[in-house]
Formats: structure tokens, sequence, C-alpha cells
């Protein structure tokens, strides 16, 4: 039995009305009726940060489980467990379940028992993973609650380590969602997406805004992504301008009860902000996890920004050499680009991703790179070749391979490839090795319906310019000999389309 100070002991707590906050849920796990009266008498009034304690019961470690299995066992945050009730260990037993069948880490367990001769002190806690143990004859009302704050104290603190690890999980993951951003618009819209994730609260209830910022350019700020209706600084509400601006003059972070601004600056000198504001308070662990988050958003907005420069060198540079090499056969610069866009309209009507029609895009302005081998009299001949100067101008194919395959970088590598494929024929009849159907490489497929689609329009010094209706008949005559069926459909289809790429690229006069 509980001692006489734990029955008769002063309530020391105010019935002052307090903020309606989650109750802290205990479970008393006793086979004496008494123990269960005693231990919610002492503890009616108890109260920790706010928060009152709602009380579950059990008279035995079978009922226990029944209820722990029932609701979700992290919602407890401590169990008053007896050692002996329906046998000498049955509470024992039921730690065990808690932390391995259950595997509930979180839970605090205090093991009270009345005949500690079943349970001695030392081994129970060595060989148990208990929390606390307590003698019921010792037990007094104040040792109750100081075990008690003990407790949920430690509780809190787990519960808080758990929430911080899966709001940094949400990170790893968010951060490997930009990872696969290939554009801003796709950075900002995973921007806004992750964010109610990341806060476990629904996106309509927060107002989100990323900004970055030249720290060279002054005060013009760039909105990478808002929920706001209007998409511009100018346009905020002054509140949330002068919240942002303050943590940009500041360069710290500026937090307040329901909004948090996020300052970093990276290492080349981009000053990035991200603000959340909502109606309700945020949390302390929001507002860290909202700084962490910050610092990836401005990491990753950083490499996209280089990737993008990255990407359009590597787009100059391909026309650039693609253009070298038509100055040189007397022909435009606009053919390259022209191949290039209906290279790319062409993979992404055949089912291509956008990774791998963007990287025709890219390496078709290098189909005929090898022609820098060739020699002018040959490469600009306006009669007919030679058998022998046939065979010198079809070399280019394999000297454009050889001048590509070496690179690892993946443009050249699948410009290497066009320039290889891009004159076999879907019959096998092409050169120079005489592939067919799908031996022949997509990239090498389509490249070639756009190079000779392009080259039928255009206007060469052995050639007149073709009407569209030519060009579509040539193609329905070559369907399934020179080029692949399927494309030659598409190429068909969406004729229109691809005729409209050479408006807005036009040959100069």
């Amino acid at each position: 039995m509980l001692g006489d100070d734990l029955l008769f002991a002063s309530d020391d707590e105010t019935d002052e009305p307090v903020e309606c906050l989650a109750a802290w849920k205990v479970l008393i796990v006793d086979d004496e009726p008494e123990i269960h009266a005693v231990t919610k008498m002492v503890l009616s009034g108890f109260e920790f940060e706010g928060r009152r304690i709602e009380f579950h019961t059990a008279s035995s470690a079978k009922e226990a489980r029944e209820i722990l299995e029932q609701e979700s066992a992290c919602e407890f945050a401590v169990a008053l467990v007896d050692v002996v009730m329906e046998s000498s260990h049955a509470g024992l037993d039921l730690v065990q379940w808690i932390r391995e069948t259950l595997d509930n880490q979180v839970l605090r367990i205090i093991l009270r028992t009345g005949q500690p001769g079943e349970a001695p002190e030392e081994r129970v806690i060595r060989d148990y993973d208990i929390n606390d143990y307590k003698n019921k004859t010792e037990l007094t009302a104040l040792r109750l609650k100081t075990a008690m704050y003990a407790a949920l104290r430690a509780y809190r603190d787990l519960r808080l380590i758990e929430r911080h690890r899966l709001g940094l999980e949400k990170i790893i993951h968010a951060t490997t969602q930009f990872i696969e951003c290939d554009t801003l618009p796709q950075f900002a819209s995973t921007i806004l997406n992750q964010i109610s994730l990341i806060l476990g609260i629904e996106s309509s209830d927060i107002i989100c805004c990323a900004i970055t910022r030249d720290a060279k350019s002054g005060n013009q700020y760039n909105v990478l992504a808002t929920n706001l209706q209007n998409k511009s600084t100018s346009g905020m509400p002054g509140d949330i301008q002068r919240r942002i601006e303050s943590a940009l003059r500041q360069k710290q972070s500026v937090r307040g009860n329901d909004y948090f601004v996020s300052y970093f600056t990276t290492r080349r000198g981009m000053e990035s902000v991200l603000y959340v504001a909502r109606d309700h308070e945020l949390e302390t662990v929001q507002h860290h996890l909202l700084s962490f988050f910050a610092h990836n958003i401005a990491v990753s907005h950083e490499n996209i920004k280089l990737r993008e420069v990255i990407r359009e060198s590597q787009k100059e540079l391909s026309y650039i050499i693609g253009e070298a090499v038509e100055v040189r056969s007397k022909e435009t610069g606009s053919h390259v680009r022209r191949v290039a866009h209906i290279s790319h309209l062409l993979a992404v009507y055949a089912g291509l991703n956008d990774s791998e029609a963007e990287m025709i895009k890219l390496a078709s302005p290098l189909h005929d790179v090898g022609k820098v081998a060739i020699p002018d009299s040959i490469l600009n001949k306006p009669g007919k070749h030679t058998e022998e100067e046939s065979v010198i101008m079809r070399s280019h194919a394999k000297v454009g391979y050889d001048m590509l395959r070496k690179s690892t970088n993946p443009i050249l590598q699948v410009g290497a490839r066009i320039a290889h494929e891009h004159h076999e024929q879907w019959n096998g009849s092409g050169y120079p090795n005489g592939l067919a159907g799908e031996q022949i490489s997509m990239a090498g497929r389509v490249s070639a319906i756009a190079d000779v689609f392009d080259a039928l329009g255009s206007k060469r010094c052995y050639k007149a310019p073709w009407s569209e209706e030519e060009i579509k008949a040539y193609f329905v005559k070559q369907r399934a000999k020179q080029f692949d069926p399927t494309l030659v459909d598409i190429l068909l289809e969406h004729f229109d389309e691809f005729a409209a790429i050479r408006e807005r690229f036009p040959d100069p006069e």
C-alpha cells in the first residue's frame, strides 16, 4: 500500500483556468483499485507546461497490452506499471513487450512495486529498459510528482528529437527533389510543395515567399516562389515587405510568433530569404526546420543557376561548332538551330522524356561536324560526286564520331552517336555501318529526319527549296525505307508545327 504521506498529501496546484492544450496521456497498470484511485487523486491537479494529465487504466498486463495496441502507443507519455499482477513478473513481461514487440522506446516507464523482493531494484534496472523504479511503501505524493515531472520532461524531449529527425528526413527528401529540378519554374514549384510537407500543415494555411538578391545589385529582388496572388515584391502586403527588408538589412533571420524570415547568403554573394507565416503560432521546431530548409533553397538555387549557365554555354558551343561547319559548306547557320528544334519536337512526340529530348536537342547541331575534314572542292561541289568523291564525302560520319566519342560529356557522347548514325537508313542501306531498324539509336533516327526535313525545304548550292507537298510526298515514299515509319507518321501528323520552326529561324537574306 501507499504511505500515508501520499494518501493524505495536500494538493499544491491551483484551480485557475489555463489555455486548453492537449493533455499528457498516462497509463496506470495495477491490479489494486485503490492504487488507481490514489494516483488519480494525487495527480488530479497536476500540470506540466500548461497541460493536464489524461488517465487511462488497466488492471492487468494483458489489459494494458490491449490498450496500447488499440491506441497509438507513442501518444502515451508515461506508464506507471506494477510488477506483480496476474503473475509475479507480469509487469516485467509488459515492459519487455513494450520495448521489443511494440518497439516503443519513447514511452517513459515507471515501475512500482509493493513487493520489492519479487523484483530487486538493481537487477530490474539493469535488465529491463525502465526509466524509474519506485517502492510503493516509500512513494509519497511529492516523490510521485517529482517522478512525473522528470518522466514528462524526458518524453517531451524525446518527441522533440523525433520531430526534428522526421523534419530533417523531409528536408533531405526535399533536397533530393531540388537536385532533380532542371529549371527555375520546377524549382519554385518544389519550394511551395515541400514547405507544407516539412511543417506538417496544409499549404493553404501558410503564406510562403522565397526571394533571392544579388548583394551587388542593391535592393532588386528576384521572387523564386510565392503563393501570394501578386507575384512581385512591390505588390506584397506592407508587413511582409517590412519583415523581408528587415532580414536583408540586418543580414540575419527574423522571427515572430506566427512568422519566420530565414536569411542566408552563399559563398558567391547570393542572398536568400524564405518568408513563411500562418495564422497560428509557429513552433520552435518549425523555426529550426525552416532555417535548415532556407539554407538548402539558397544552395540549390545557386546550383540550378549555375547549371543553366553551363547548359546555355553548351548549347551555344554546339550551335557555334555546327554553324562553323555550315559556313564551310556555304550554308547558313540557321540550319543547325532548326535541326535542333525539329529534333526536340520530334523526340517529345515520340515519347522521350524531357531529359532525353533536351539531350538530343543539344547534341543534334553536331550531326555534320565531321565535314571539317572534307576538302572544300568536294564539300561545295555543285554537281554530282564521283565514286571516289562520294567515299570521301561519306567519311564525315565516321570522322565526326571519332572526334566526339572520347569525350565523357553526355552531350558530346550523344553527338558522337548522331554524327555516326544520321545517314543510316531504316532498311539497312545507309552508311557507314549499314545499320537497320532499331539498331539505329533513337537519337540517330530522330536527327536523320530533322536533317533531311530541313535540308529539303532549304536552298542549297545544288538545289532550290522544295515545296511542302513535295516534302510530304518524299517522306511518304521513304517511310520504312530510309526513315523510321513511326517517326515519319509523327512528322506528317504534326507537319504544320514542324514547318513553323522554319518561320522562327529563317535563313538570312
